[in-house]
């Protein structure tokens, strides 16, 4: 495809706008702060994102915890991986499987509030840069844990400390205290061709 000067110059008058629009933009924002970061909603990808930020957060060589509220002992590919970095995670699966399986409330708030102790012994931990709290939504959905102490604890986290959230369903008062929350919306899912789990991609 072939462009000619006067295409060329109008594109690169368009773009010097667009940029000095995007600097001025950047320049304006100064504050620095660890976020709440909650990835929501019915589609897939909740956890990959979160799992993507924190490879970022280990490029900088920041350490990070996880802990996994629901997820019981699945080897993961993920986990497997970024075993490779455990001079810089903390990998907690606390889990026992999603409430359909164990059948057992109970002992869903039991692991449910051991997880939740884990979290916030991390999330006080000052060599921690960065807390995954994976599908603590759900253990908040069938009320394992006290939404109101659990949103404060996160709302009153240090400055540096940046906690990311995933699980469908995200309470409104924990949307509400989030700097940052995502909703992967369904546009179509593998599952409903009858297609299974797979590894690299479910697990």
């Amino acid at each position: 495809m072939s462009i000619d000067d006067e295409e060329a110059r109008r594109h690169r008058a368009k773009m010097e706008k667009r940029k000095a629009v995007q600097d001025a933009e950047v320049a304006g924002k100064t504050i620095e702060k660890g976020l709440l970061i909650v990835n929501t909603g019915p589609g897939k990808g909740k956890s990959t994102a979160a799992f993507g930020l924190m490879l970022r957060a280990l490029g900088r060589g920041m350490k990070v915890g996880v802990v996994q509220f629901v997820k019981g002992a699945w080897e993961t590919g993920e986990k497997r991986a970024l075993a490779r970095f455990d001079d810089l995670i903390e990998w907690h699966t606390m889990g026992e499987g999603f409430t359909w399986e164990t059948q057992d409330k109970a002992r869903d708030i039991a692991a449910a509030e051991r997880a939740w102790g884990k979290a916030r012994e991390l999330m006080a931990r000052e060599d921690i840069r960065m807390v995954i709290l994976d599908e603590l939504n759900i253990a908040l959905r069938y009320d394992y844990l006290p939404l109101a102490d659990v949103v404060a604890t996160l709302a009153a986290r240090r400055p540096d400390l940046h906690v990311v959230v995933t699980g469908r369903n995200a309470k409104p008062e924990l949307i509400a205290a989030a700097d940052l929350v995502t909703e992967m919306s369904l546009v179509k899912h593998h599952f409903s061709a009858g297609v299974k789990a797979q590894e690299g991609i479910e697990f």
